[in-house]
């Protein structure tokens, strides 16, 4: 009996689970499904989730989303799991300057790409002779890379409407001009798509179709959203009406007016057919304004709490939805397999090599991130889409989709001052692929006070030694003060001669990079070295005319995040040089080698304040070395060749010896941004053979000097103003250095 009755309990109990079920599956069939359409408008789609925020302490549950441009990344992340918080927090962290930029880490690029991206402040398109313009400020890369990272719950999702919320996006056609609903695929690529709005992102291909900002055909999916299910539409809207034509004063207006031309009228038929309509009072607001996010998103609240009634009709007090925060699975990825479509003029050892990972490996998001921006440091791909997909045996494979740049050739430009080169004029050609794969070609006119040309050809082998060929002439005039005998005019007795310097070098070179971080090579160089003045009367004005051949070897590591005003990181250089032969002008040549280094580190200590630490030091081997390839102190702001070298408190070769050791300390402080103060300080010792005795250069320094400076980021390159002082004389020099060195 007893059994009985326990079973008929337990029957019961189960019925009575089963009808509560039955019951809560009947109201959510009953329930009205809430869309959410999202419209686009740059950085005035923060008030998106300022909206969202309101939603969510109302309780309100959101069944389907849809967005267009900034509407559909807001709405994409939304429909991950991430809430309005998490959203808050996420565009609080990105740094919307590098992600406009497409902003590449200077730690992705190698040695050649280091110097090419500090050198060049314009670089266009140069095919069949004619000069091209980019066709957008940004590939989206970067934006790519981060929204990869934060739908990583989702990546082996291929139907959005299988996501925690079913969501879709609207992308445009370029060639037909007609709307493409994005519903499938890889979730990051749909978002970056309906947000590459023209000019400042790359269109996009996807399925033989040529992409560009959603915006242009449909800026708020209503139609597409209530054919989903949805029976109530929240719409938020952040376009901008048609602009007066006093108001289109900037190009960004004039743009996003041109694209509202052709949605404005949909727009106005889609608001009609809106339950609840919410429009952010952000007229005093740009699509690019991500500096005053903080205050878009208080505008997207303000809105939501003005129809607060409405949205609060939409739930059951006594069943109020509260969204959970998002748990992000771990960063760690074993990369099974990497794919790669096929290539024209790259194989997969090159690409993979740029990756820094092989398949079978374990790495992690910031890894992976690293690898693509490897890959677009090169500049040899015009787009770079990659996604992730199952492997059976567990782990994902890695597919990429390269695009090869069709553009082989291009113009580049550059502007310099410094009181040693003086005024210069930078022109570049460079040609990639000229004749082999992965050769590239530069040549450098510098047209201005000192006309100079710089002449590299250059074939890249990944991992294997590459190989190259560098010609360089220089040349300058210069009162050059005496009193040091730095390069050895003391003979020619005053303490102040005029110096003509012309310096031609050529370098046969191999290199290779070592443990992934250094960069190992050496070679052949021929230099011919004339020096002149006509300012002595009763001497010979030609001071040496002589060719001289060596043999060199370098080793150099660099992780800087900035070559001018670096926060963080660390560089090392060292360099030999053996002189075998000489053509011997002055009849006084041995051979000797000469070596060198330099080591230095940056840290960030707060608030902006930033501490650089440089040692260098040099020294010949040999029973006497040639003083016009002497190591040579003093002056600021100039490119270095051969051994001359900057040192504040002193004018340019002022210091001069075979052997020297110097160290520099510099506190910089960036009080706006791109705007910097920095104090310098630095000491040396220099003369002939100063490490021959200890007590020569472990000592207090003989010579120091000091600094204080202005600095400013610009797009032609740092422009800088420094005054420089030494106790161990009177007279102090200001140095004025604009643009990047070269």
């Amino acid at each position: 009996m007893h059994t009985q009755l326990v079973f008929i309990k337990k029957c019961l109990n189960l019925m009575l689970v089963l009808l509560v079920g039955f019951q809560m599956l009947a109201q959510d069939q009953t329930k009205p499904k809430i869309g959410l359409v999202l419209s686009g408008g740059g950085a005035k789609g923060f008030a998106h989730i300022g909206v969202l925020k309101v939603l969510e302490e109302a309780g309100v549950k959101i069944d389907y989303i849809g967005g267009t441009s900034m509407g559909a990344i807001v709405g994409g992340l939304y429909a991950t799991g991430y809430n309005a918080k998490q959203l808050d927090s996420i565009f609080r962290a990105t740094n919307f300057d590098e992600l406009l930029s497409d902003y590449i880490p200077r730690a992705s690029k190698n040695f050649y790409e280091k110097r090419n991206d500090e050198l060049y402040a314009l670089v266009l398109p140069f095919d069949k002779f004619r000069i091209g313009i980019p066709d957008a400020l940004s590939k989206g890369l970067y934006n790519f890379n981060l929204l990869s990272k934060l739908t990583r719950n989702v990546r082996h999702i291929t139907d959005f409407n299988q996501l925690p919320t079913p969501f879709l996006c609207i992308g445009s056609n370029i060639e037909t001009g007609k709307q493409v609903i994005l519903n499938k695929g890889n979730l990051a690529q749909a978002m970056i798509i309906s947000a590459a709005f023209p000019s400042l992102f790359s269109p996009n291909e996807l399925n033989d179709e040529l992409l560009i900002d959603g915006g242009v055909t449909n800026n708020y999916p209503i139609d597409e959203i209530k054919a989903l299910g949805a029976d109530i539409i929240i719409g938020v809207d952040v376009q901008n009406d048609l602009l007066d034509k006093k108001s289109l004063n900037d190009a960004t207006r004039i743009l996003v007016q041109i694209t509202n031309l052709h949605s404005i009228e949909k727009m106005k038929r889609n608001v009609l057919k809106t339950d609840i309509y919410i429009k952010p009072d952000i007229k005093d607001y740009g699509v690019i304004s991500f500096d005053l996010g903080d205050e878009i998103v208080k505008k997207g609240e303000e809105a939501a709490f003005s129809v607060y009634e409405k949205i609060k009709a939409l739930v059951d007090e006594n069943n109020k939805y509260k969204k959970p925060p998002l748990h992000l699975s771990t960063e760690k990825l074993k990369i099974q397999e990497i794919n790669c479509n096929e290539l024209k003029n790259y194989t997969k050892e090159y690409i993979t090599g740029k990756l820094r990972f092989k398949a079978g490996t374990e790495i992690t998001y910031k890894q992976l991130e690293k690898g693509i921006n490897n890959i677009d440091a090169t500049h040899n791909f015009s787009s770079i889409d990659y996604y992730l997909t199952p492997n059976v045996t567990g782990g994902d494979n890695l597919n990429l989709v390269l695009k090869e740049e069709p553009i082989k050739s291009f113009l580049k430009f550059g502007l310099h001052y410094d009181e040693l080169f003086k005024s210069a004029v930078l022109v570049n050609v460079t040609q990639k692929k000229r004749f082999f794969k992965n050769d590239i070609a530069s040549l450098d006119i510098v047209l201005g006070d000192n006309i100079r040309y710089n002449f590299d050809y250059y074939v890249e082998n990944g991992y294997n030694f590459s190989v190259g060929f560098k010609s360089q002439f220089n040349q300058f005039n210069r009162n050059v003060n005496n009193s040091q005998g730095n390069l050895d005019f003391a003979y020619l007795g005053p303490n102040t001669v005029n110096v003509d310097f012309s310096d031609i070098t050529n370098q046969v070179y191999f290199q290779s990079l070592f443990l992934q971080r250094f960069l190992l090579g050496g070679g052949f160089e021929l230099k011919y070295l004339k020096i002149k003045s006509e300012t002595i009367a009763n001497v010979d004005p030609v001071i040496d005319n002589s060719n001289y051949f060596s043999a060199f070897g370098y080793l150099k590591y660099d992780t800087f995040d900035d070559k001018h005003f670096p926060t963080k990181g660390w560089y090392f250089s060292g360099d030999l040089h053996t002189y075998l032969f000489s053509s011997d002008y002055t009849e006084a040549f041995n051979p000797y080698t000469i070596m060198k280094g330099d080591f230095g580190g940056a840290v960030t200590l707060w608030n902006n304040f930033t501490v650089t630490i440089k040692n260098e030091a040099g020294f010949a081997v040999g029973d006497k070395s040639v003083p016009f390839l002497n190591f040579a102190l003093g002056g600021y702001g100039f490119n270095p060749i051969n051994n001359f070298r900057p040192f504040n408190g002193y004018d340019f070769l002022s210091l001069g010896g075979n052997s020297y050791i110097k160290a520099t300390a510099n506190l910089d402080y960036e009080f706006y941004k791109n705007n910097h103060v920095n104090f310098s300080a630095n000491y040396a010792n220099i003369g002939d053979k100063i490490f021959k005795s200890v007590d020569d250069w472990v000592t207090i320094p003989k010579y120091s000097g000091y600094a204080l400076g202005y600095g400013l980021e610009t797009i032609i390159g740092p422009i800088e103003i420094k005054h420089s002082w030494s106790p161990d004389h009177t007279k102090g020099y200001t140095w004025i250095s604009i643009g990047f060195l070269f």
